[in-house]
This record gives structure tokens, C-alpha cells and sequence, in this order.
């Protein structure tokens, strides 16, 4: 398991204004939380350096780009074998449609979470990358029907 940084209170005041907003200044950051603009810099720039900071990207809302629909796939593998998992989430990782890909504990394998535009482009979906899998022993599909809550802000 990888050791936990250390992280002193700046750099956690920093890390929640950045995942509310990856577009703020160092000054408007410094300015909120008492360090001058070139000390947020060099904190951003050492958790980007250890990791900590993974991404920066803008959030899209799907159905405003014609991704309307989506879906929480379950998946459940033949076997489970290193080869097998590794090369499943090798396509999970590069298919457009996939937004999340979790490895989990309990009736399934993977959990994923799913856009598409409709249900055809979510049946070329399972076609490619659930149903010409051989090893894949089933899956199972819950429409969303609203997306009440999406982000990935940790709480630091």
C-alpha cells in the first residue's frame, strides 16, 4: 500500500478550492486561505509532483452533448484471474462510453458507469465490450433515471 503524504493545513485548504475549482488563481487561492500566490503555486506543484492531484479537467454535463442516457452496469467475469481482470479493465479504461470502472467485492466483478446517446448506441456498447467477451458470465443494467448527485470531490 502507498504512504499518505503529508499534507499540512494549507495544503488541504488548497486541495478543497481546487476540486470546487480547477480554474482558481493562486492569488484568489492565497488570498482565501493567508499565502502569497507563488507559495500555492509550489504546493500545487509538489501534490501534482506525489499524486495527490491526479487531473485537472472540465466536468461536461452528458445530455448537453447528446450523452442523454445512462446506465450502472454490473459485471460478473467467468474467471478470476489476474490476465483476465487486467485485459477487462484495458477495455473498460479506453471505451468512450465508460465513465467509471470499479473492481468490487460481492455479487459482481466491476461496477461501471455508462453514457450513451441512446438505447442503440448503449446496445453497440454491450455488443463491443460486454457481449463478444467470452469472458464474461453475465451482466446486469440499471437505467438512471436521474443524476441527483455526480462529482468526484474528496473530502479533505
Amino acid at each position: 500500500m502507498a504512504e499518505e503524504p503529508l499534507l499540512d493545513d494549507f495544503d488541504r485548504a488548497i486541495l478543497r478550492r481546487v476540486q470546487r475549482d480547477a480554474r482558481a488563481t493562486g492569488e484568489d487561492i492565497g488570498a482565501a486561505i493567508g499565502l502569497s500566490a507563488a507559495a500555492v503555486q509550489r504546493r500545487l506543484k509538489r501534490l501534482r509532483q506525489l499524486g495527490v492531484i491526479t487531473a485537472e479537467v472540465a466536468v461536461v454535463d452528458p445530455a448537453a452533448v447528446g450523452q442523454a442516457m445512462g446506465f450502472i452496469v454490473g459485471v460478473e467475469m467467468e474467471r478470476e484471474r489476474a490476465d483476465v481482470l487486467d485485459a477487462f479493465r484495458r477495455q473498460a479504461r479506453t471505451d468512450p462510453n465508460v465513465q467509471q470502472c470499479y473492481y468490487v467485492t460481492g455479487g459482481t466483478d466491476f461496477v461501471l458507469v455508462v453514457v450513451a446517446h441512446d438505447m442503440a448506441d448503449f446496445e453497440a456498447f454491450t455488443r463491443r465490450l460486454l457481449l463478444e467477451n467470452e469472458n464474461i458470465r453475465r451482466y446486469t443494467t440499471n437505467v438512471v433515471m436521474a443524476r441527483d448527485k455526480v462529482g468526484l470531490v474528496v473530502p479533505v
